[in-house]
């Protein structure tokens, strides 16, 4: 499974990207507005954090709007990645985008149904929103477990599953438990992937027994 950092926050990106863990990141007009930045600037900055797939995301709601921004935000960067909303117009314009040779992320999928549509249109990513949907009191993990199960059905279909609105370590285990290809996640879970307390606590002993022995492994 592929990691990209869900964040438009440089110092996080930075410091993430120090460990060799992340495979590329996701930012939206939210993450963008919140960093405080300058849009292009931001994700000209991003893009040289990271080799892989930047995520930026056009903010027009017609397919032609969506095509011409979406080619800008290309020139920002090689690496960056356009990203569209999963509407009819958001579909025409991928199609017009990845026939071009632009890799596009479409975003905000709450159905099965529509990462199918997505994928038909040639999508390279799609972005169900995890989270989002447990908020409405449903299983947002069982989305991806549908769209895996489709996708599967067709080899043909190259798209790849990127689950987003990740809340949780548990929406991270359960992604990659379902076979999702990507998972986009934000600073502080990520960070907590690594932590359980049992490993504290053995770290905490074999220090102690080690300090015990008055050595040092350099000399």
């Amino acid at each position: 499974m592929q990691f990209f950092l869900d964040t438009a926050n440089i110092d996080e990106i930075r410091e993430l990207a120090a460990t060799g863990l992340i495979d590329g990141v996701t930012t939206n007009p939210s993450l963008i507005a919140r960093s405080g930045g300058d849009l292009v600037q931001t994700i000209k900055q991003i893009c040289a954090l990271t080799s892989g797939p930047v995520s930026a995301e056009v903010t027009a709601t017609d397919a032609s709007g969506m095509i011409a921004e979406g080619e800008f935000l290309r020139t920002i960067a090689d690496n960056v990645c356009i990203k569209v909303p999963l509407t009819w117009e958001g579909l025409k314009a991928t199609n017009v985008l990845t026939g071009k040779g632009h890799p596009v992320n479409v975003t905000l999928c709450f159905s099965a149904n529509q990462a199918l549509l997505a994928a038909k249109a040639g999508a390279t990513y799609i972005s169900p929103f995890i989270g989002r949907i447990d908020d409405t009191g449903a299983n947002g993990m069982e989305l991806i477990g549908e769209i895996r199960a489709i996708y599967d059905n067709y080899p043909a279909l190259e798209t790849q599953i990127l689950a987003a609105s990740i809340r949780s370590v548990l929406h991270v285990k359960e992604s990659a438990l379902l076979g999702a290809d990507v998972a986009t996640i934000p600073a502080r879970v990520l960070k907590a992937l690594v932590q359980h307390p049992l490993t504290d606590k053995g770290l905490a002993a074999f220090l102690a027994d080690w300090k015990s022995t008055g050595q040092s492994i350099l000399p």
